[in-house]
């Protein structure tokens, strides 16, 4: 489907979650099914509506092989903090495409 809208609350989420999240954004795009390309220009406006800087290449973090238990600990909860923000996207956007079938 070519030129679909999104609602601004699902683009918000989905730019929070690209932001916040270690998956790349074509990742991101795959499990949302939105085209990476169309994200890329959502968190670009993003960026310039709030005047950050835009960074040609997003650094990761690499996990070490021996991380302690309060790493773990936090970088689990992060991820979970993350799969949150996924489902949350997903449940509305399962509900707003719903509505648009009915």
């Amino acid at each position: 489907m070519a030129n679909k809208k999104y609602p601004q609350e699902f683009r918000d989420s989905t730019v929070q979650l690209a932001l916040n999240s270690e998956k790349s954004v074509t990742q991101i795009g795959v499990d949302l099914g939105v085209n990476s390309k169309t994200i890329h220009n959502w968190i670009r406006e993003y960026k310039i509506v709030n005047n950050i800087k835009i960074d040609a290449r997003r650094t990761t973090q690499k996990s070490t092989l021996k991380e302690t238990v309060d790493d773990e600990n936090i970088r689990l909860r992060a991820e979970n903090k993350i799969l949150k923000q996924e489902r949350d996207i997903l449940k509305k956007a399962a509900a707003y495409f719903a509505r648009e079938v009915l």
